[in-house]
């Protein structure tokens, strides 16, 4: 059999490990009858196969024995979520109802990833709840911003109280519990200790580099994007630059190349090399937390590098099938993790596709430049339709951003990673993090002006479909660049291929444009106030005799300036930044160099600073809001309802900017940012009369204070929510004490835009029921 046909013999027994797991976790009252259909079907082909061992080779045998291995496979998978129903199934029960009060304790197993609210949330193990001891069960926990501490890291025993909410079927994790308070009871020990503190301590010492570049410095080497600002992270998504910043393949593959390669210059022979980049690997996977992510990026990387060191290339593929299969065995709940399928497409396409690609480029590229750009290309044609499932849009400039970033991102890995290592001398690991600085900051400028030229992001298809459409585009592609032949199927293959690729440019291009224009058609051209659709997270507009206000600028930079581009703003005279949450300045850098002024609240720590300073570089005057401070915005006024200027509430959601504005053509609106009830009842003394329209507080969360809800009085609320979101928001309590109200949902209606009409107001809301303006209120 020839090598390269060999190289994929494993792949069969991968496509049916992966989808049989695929379809058990979510449905795994079926396991047991997998288990015993494989086990049965492995027994009758092993029973075939002995009784023909003694007989001459035949062709059948091959695909027979793969066969076995692939059925043996799946029953293991199969096995093991069986084993796991019972223990998954009793922690269900105990969760119960959504929202159920539970306390645990549980062991930190995975990193804690910033949110863009500002919480983190962490995967853990739970080991007793309300008392009592339970089977160890995965589970997901948020936790807020103020309860961080230093000790709270991967290894770490911690006790919490909180609020139980069910997943979606398929997840590793039982439950999501959003936790009140967090106590750890044993820090991380041993090397979780010396781990943690090492990645604790590099970033220390960016803290203080200025710009994107001291931010992005311990996500480049450790995967550590707690420093990483929401202006930053949007600009990174945009420009498909996101990747650099996650624990990948690229890393773990770099650190075994950078080991084996040393032990190589030492005079390692190759098993002392194989050695060397085995351990230099599993030391990495320590340091940046063993989480299910990063132990399926270093057996990829892992074994496509050892492959190499092999000097057996064409193993990559069986190496890969059989590392994916053995994971899928071990978890096989990663068959419905979106991350691990990206892993798996990139791994592959750098097996399969880079070389080729490369090769075809080579016709009208110089060879070192097809090389470059086959790179990044055959990732993103791999990664692309499965990207598009989690948000319809193609990053443009990807392929440009990656081939610009690269020289420069392994360099500040190496040097992060080396900062990292020099935790014990601080002179020394200062010294390398200004150096890792430097790369780290041509990446960061690469990813904003990347992000800030003209669309960056391309709406795309959404679901299957999208999936389907982009897949087949990408084979397109695929085929023009790789198909050299000149035979007749190569030749029909190359004409299909540019067929699709020409319908797809003019059938997409003729709807962007067509999307483009009538967007600006549909949305009512004399509104007041409009709530953009950025998904979990707030950025409402308020115009008055041609001068515009910005309340929040949302969580995406994309979303935030689609919104912009749709109601025709091009200046904000006003922004008011409410607090420092990712979910309200994520998408500052949409309006970067557009601001005249900045009304903020109380900054709490350095990349809030950052943004603030941004914004000043480019022109904006900033300037901390209290309570009875006022302006002009057009024919309109505004006031500072809160916070106190001795207020007793820390920065963050209870110590939002709520802003009021009237007349001019503007109703009289209140918006409350994301106050909880107790602040809200301090601010009742400063609310007087009613209103025609009030945002509603924390995107409809049921911490809310009714009475004041009652003061504002207002006919017209608005929820800006995000949909699907896993809070609940809106909470059924919240929107009962809203029901004498017409209320405007951002997850239901997507954009909504709020018009004065006489003594009232209506309300525009661009999908959902009705789709049209409806007159609300009259009397206020």
């Amino acid at each position: 059999m020839p090598g390269g046909i060999r190289a994929w013999r494993l792949v069969p027994a991968m496509i049916l490990t992966w989808s049989g797991a695929a379809l058990l976790v979510v449905s795994p009252e079926a396991s047991g009858w997998v288990v015993a259909g494989c086990g049965v079907s492995v027994i009758a082909g092993l029973v075939v196969l002995a009784a023909d061992a003694r007989r001459p080779p035949r062709r059948w045998r091959a695909g027979a024995v793969m066969a076995v291995v692939a059925l043996a496979c799946a029953a293991a998978t199969a096995s093991h979520v069986a084993a796991a129903v019972h223990t998954r199934a009793d922690m269900a029960e105990r969760v119960g109802e959504a929202g159920r009060s539970v306390a645990a304790t549980a062991v930190i197993v995975g990193k804690l990833e910033p949110r863009d609210d500002g919480a983190r949330e962490f995967d853990a193990l739970v080991s007793s709840l309300a008392g009592e001891e339970v089977e160890p069960t995965p589970i997901s926990v948020r936790v807020p911003a103020e309860t961080l501490t230093p000790s709270l890291d991967v290894g770490a025993r911690i006790a919490l109280e909180g609020s139980a909410f069910e997943v979606s079927p398929g997840r590793r994790a039982v439950a999501l519990v959003i936790a009140r308070e967090v106590t750890v009871l044993t820090p991380p020990q041993g090397v979780f200790a010396v781990a943690a503190a090492g990645r604790q301590s590099l970033v220390a010492a960016a803290a203080g580099l200025p710009g994107s570049g001291g931010e992005l410095i311990a996500g480049l080497a450790v995967g550590d994007t707690s420093s990483v600002s929401g202006a930053t992270d949007a600009a990174m998504k945009a420009s498909s630059l996101s990747h650099l910043t996650a624990v990948s393949g690229a890393n773990c593959a770099l650190v075994v190349a950078i080991a084996a390669g040393a032990a190589s210059v030492l005079g390692g022979g190759r098993r002392t090399r194989l050695l060397v980049g085995v351990l230099a690997l599993a030391g990495f996977v320590v340091l940046v937390t063993p989480e299910p992510s990063v132990v399926r990026a270093s057996v990829m990387a892992g074994g496509a590098m050892l492959a190499v060191l092999w000097g057996r290339s064409a193993a990559g593929i069986a190496i890969l099938a059989a590392a994916v299969t053995v994971l899928l065995i071990m978890d096989p709940w990663l068959a419905t993790s979106l991350g691990f399928a990206l892993s798996v497409a990139a791994t592959a396409a750098l097996l399969t596709l880079a070389r080729p690609m490369a090769r075809g480029l080579s016709r009208w590229l110089p060879s070192p430049l097809a090389l470059a750009i086959s790179v990044p290309l055959a990732a993103q044609l791999a990664c692309g339709p499965i990207l598009v499932l989690i948000s319809p849009v193609i990053p443009f400039w990807g392929v440009p951003a990656n081939i610009v970033a690269a020289p420069a991102a392994p360099v500040a890995t190496v040097l992060g990673l080396l900062a990292c290592l020099c935790a014990p001398i601080p002179i020394l690991q200062s010294g390398l993090t200004v150096l890792a600085w430097i790369p780290a900051s041509w990446v960061g400028a690469t990813a904003e002006v990347a992000s800030r030229l003209p669309r960056a992001n391309l709406p795309w298809a959404e679901g299957v479909w999208g999936l389907v459409a982009l897949a087949t585009l990408g084979l397109a592609v695929g085929v023009i660049i790789i198909s050299t032949s000149t035979g007749r199927r190569a030749r029909l293959a190359r004409a299909c291929a540019l067929t699709v690729l020409a319908l797809t440019v003019g059938v997409g291009g003729g709807v962007v444009v067509a999307g483009a224009l009538s967007s600006r058609w549909v949305v009512p051209t004399e509104w007041s106030v409009i709530a953009c659709d950025v998904g979990q997270g707030d950025a409402l507009l308020v115009r008055s005799a041609g001068a515009i206000a910005l309340i929040d600028t949302g969580p995406d930079e994309e979303l935030l300036a689609e919104c912009l581009r749709r109601t025709a703003v091009s200046h904000i005279d006003l922004l008011v930044l409410t607090h420092f949450d990712a979910d309200h300045v994520g998408g500052v850098g949409a309006v970067v160099g557009k601001v005249s002024q900045v009304v903020h609240g109380p900054s709490p720590d350095a990349p809030s600073d950052r943004v603030l300073t941004t914004l000043a570089d480019d022109g904006a005057r900033a300037v901390v809001a209290a309570a009875g401070m006022r302006g002009r915005l057009g024919a309109s006024s505004w006031v500072v309802r809160w916070p106190l200027a001795q207020t007793v509430f820390p920065p963050g959601n209870d110590a939002s900017v709520v802003v009021e504005f009237s007349g001019g053509g503007v109703p009289r609106s209140i918006f409350l940012g994301d106050l909880s009830a107790s602040a809200q009842a301090v601010l009742r003394d400063a609310v007087a009369g009613s209103y025609d329209l009030v945002k509603v507080a924390h995107h409809g969360s049921g911490d809310q204070d009714p009475e004041l809800y009652r003061a504002i009085a207002a006919p017209l609320a608005l929820i800006t929510v995000g949909r699907d979101n896993d809070y609940g928001h809106p909470r059924d309590s919240l929107l009962a004490l809203l029901s004498d109200a017409v209320i405007g949902r951002a997850d239901v209606s997507g954009m909504l835009a709020v018009s004065a009409v006489g003594d009232g107001v209506t309300l525009w809301r661009e999908r959902g029921e009705p789709t049209t303006a409806e007159a609300v209120g009259g009397d206020h």
